[in-house]
Parts: structure tokens; sequence; C-alpha cells
């Protein structure tokens, strides 16, 4: 009976102890860390994180939610079908410094105005977070990622009581602006970003909807108040500021000379084919191959995955996935005569494409305009090639 009460003494004194770590004094501060966007395109939009220290515990931690894990199973299958988990983690906060640090990116602090009792709130909130059958969420790139997570939890903390201002020099701007301000536009990732995500990124986005990018969770909050009418931050520091490095963009491995090589290889062929009264047709069965073949990869990211940037994709009036299914009729040495009404399908297409850039329904890849220009040459020749035939 002894040893019973003694260890529930011992068990209710732990848990006492326990709590007792989780409760933050009068000298803690809670802060948002901004950090720089990094030289490789998943780090290309920065990073944001909480700071939690407490001078009088020792405490001194940092907690983000911009963790996945490479290994897991199916990953990016996952990734494809907008099913991909990330989590929160904590480390403590000089490891978490040291880590950005070392890749020279500017680390952004900013002390939030908060009560004690919202300290303590959102400082259980991470706790709770942080466990393991809480921390993962699934990702979406505008609306549930490692920025709009902080903006999130502070909310939560104060009782939604934010009132988000315009930063300095706001700018209205679709979300694909706002992606492709941090990107430079001649580069291989920007090319993937203009071809995989639809028109839907190229509506407006809201002033709270500019927060998904880790800077721009910087600037609203440097200017957001609550309703009190108290600064949401009280004070602002840079902890590390990058030292500048020179950055070589090298054009000859860039996509607008690439393609441009591939579309003057096109038109090389296509003019020495008029000259000869001839067709290139392993030209042509690899040129419907390769756009069909991204054609169905666009549907499928269009109607059979969860992302919502990638819907309503007009990409496809140049890369056809039709193409897959026709590309037999080049293998023949008389095609049908459907077949010359479907090249001036596709050339109507492309001329649809130019009007979706012009007027504003969607903005596509600069990188590409060589290679379209190059396929429109193709098409209108072997209309007349192949036309003549019949």
């Amino acid at each position: 009976m002894q040893k019973t009460l003694l260890f529930l003494v011992l068990l209710l004194s732990f848990s006492f102890l326990k709590a007792q770590e989780n409760i933050l004094s009068e000298q803690s501060e809670i802060s948002v860390l901004t950090i720089a966007p990094g030289a490789s395109l998943n780090d290309a939009f920065g990073h944001n994180a909480f700071r939690i220290k407490d001078p009088q515990s020792n405490l001194d931690v940092t907690y983000d939610y911009g963790r996945f894990d490479f290994e897991a199973p199916n990953f990016y299958l996952n990734f494809a079908k907008g099913k991909l988990n990330y989590s929160i983690g904590s480390m403590g906060f000089y490891d978490f410094i040291r880590f950005y640090v070392s890749q020279n990116r500017t680390v952004k602090e900013q002390i939030l105005n908060l009560t004690p009792n919202e300290k303590q709130s959102l400082y259980n909130f991470l706790i709770e977070n942080n466990k393991p059958e809480n921390r993962n969420y699934l990702y979406e790139f505008f609306f549930d990622n490692c920025a709009t997570k902080i903006k999130d939890v502070v909310n939560i903390a104060v009782d939604n009581n934010i009132i988000f201002n315009k930063p300095e020099n706001f700018e209205e701007a679709s979300f694909r602006t706002l992606i492709q301000n941090n990107l430079n536009r001649n580069s291989w990732g920007s090319l993937g970003i203009d071809i995989a995500l639809g028109s839907v990124i190229d509506t407006n986005a809201n002033e709270e909807e500019h927060m998904f990018l880790p800077e721009n969770i910087y600037k609203f909050f440097e200017v957001a108040t609550l309703k009190n009418n108290q600064a949401l931050v009280k004070k602002s520091s840079v902890i590390f500021e990058e030292v500048e490095s020179t950055k070589t963009n090298n054009f000859f491995t860039s996509p607008l000379f690439v393609f441009g090589v591939i579309g003057f290889f096109i038109l090389f062929i296509t003019y020495k084919d008029y000259k000869n009264g001839k067709q290139t047709k392993w030209l042509d069965i690899t040129l419907f191959a390769i756009t069909g073949i991204i054609g169905v990869l666009i549907l499928l990211l269009w109607f059979a995955t969860d992302h919502r940037g990638t819907h309503q994709n007009y990409n496809l009036l140049w890369a056809c996935a039709l193409n897959i299914v026709v590309i037999g009729q080049l293998f023949k040495n008389k095609v049908s005569s459907w077949f010359i009404k479907y090249l001036k399908f596709l050339i109507i297409l492309l001329c649809l494409l130019t009007l979706h850039w012009i007027i504003g329904v969607q903005v596509f890849a600069i990188g590409l305009i060589p290679f379209l220009i190059a396929l429109f040459v193709r098409y209108l020749y072997l209309i007349n090639y192949l036309g003549k035939s019949k």
C-alpha cells in the first residue's frame, strides 16, 4: 500500500513538473523568423518558423511547418497527386540558425506583441500540434504551407483579432506573378511551373492570399495591427544577412536557348523538306509523341490530382493529348483526309493559345516561344505537303 502511494506521489510530481516546463514566464518572447530564398528550386520561395524564447527556463526553440520525408512510401506519386504530407518539427534555435547561415540565407526576426495568455496559448498549440498523432498536414502550395501556417497559428492565439493592412508599395498580382517574381523567367524551374500550373493561378490573389510566400508574411506582419490598435510586431531585426556573392546564369543552358536550338532544327528540316518535296517522318512522329505525352500528363494533373493550381491548363493547346491517338497516321504512306483537317485543328489551337496569352487568360513559358513558332510552321508545311499527296 505504501509503495503504491509513493508511486502515485512520484507520478503526480513528475506530471506537475512536466506541466511546469511548458509554462512561459513573463520574460518570454515569441517571434516569427523569415528565411530568404535559397539556391535550389524547393528553397526558391524562402521559409518561416516560430521562435519561442524564455530566458527564465533557458528555453530557445524553433517550430516550423516545412518538414517532409523523401523516403516516405510513394513520395513522388503522392506529390503528383496532391496528397503529400508535410509536418511541423522543432529544433534548438542555434542549430536552426546555423543551418541557414551555412546556406548564406538572410534570417529576419519579428518579436510579436502578445499578452502572456496569448503567448502561452500559441506555445501550447505548437506543443500539441507537434505530437506524432497531430503533426502531419496535407500540403497545398498556395493555401496550406509553411508560411500560411504561421499566419493561421498566430490568428488562433489572438482569437482572430489580427487586422492585416496593405504593406507599403503593395501591388495587386496574380499567383503566377507572385511565384515568378522569385524566379528567373528563363530558368527550367520557371518553365516547369508555367507548363504544370493552369490558368487558375493567373487570377489575382487577394491581400491575405499574398501570404502564401514567406517574404510576404514578413511584409504583412510588419504593418499588421490587433483590434486594440496595437501593432502585431513589437520589434524587428536581422539576425543574419547574407554575404553577397556572384550569381552566374548560363544562357547557353537556359530553356530559351535550348528550345531556340530545337526550334531552329525543326525549321531547318522543314526548309530542307520543302526544297526536296518530301516529309521527314521521324521528326513528325517525335513531335506528335512528345506533345501527346505532355498533353496526357497535363490532363492527369488537371483531373487526377487534388492540386488546385493545375486546373484549367491551356498548355493543352500546344501539347494536345490527341496527338498520341492519331500518331499512327504518320506511319502510313498516304494519310486519311481527316488527318489534314486535324492538322488544321492544331493550327487553330496554337492561334487560340496566342489569343489566351495576349488577353491574359493564361501566361505561358517564354522558353517555349521558339519551339511553338517552329511547331506552327511545321504544321503548316504538313498541311500543304500532305494535302498535295491526296
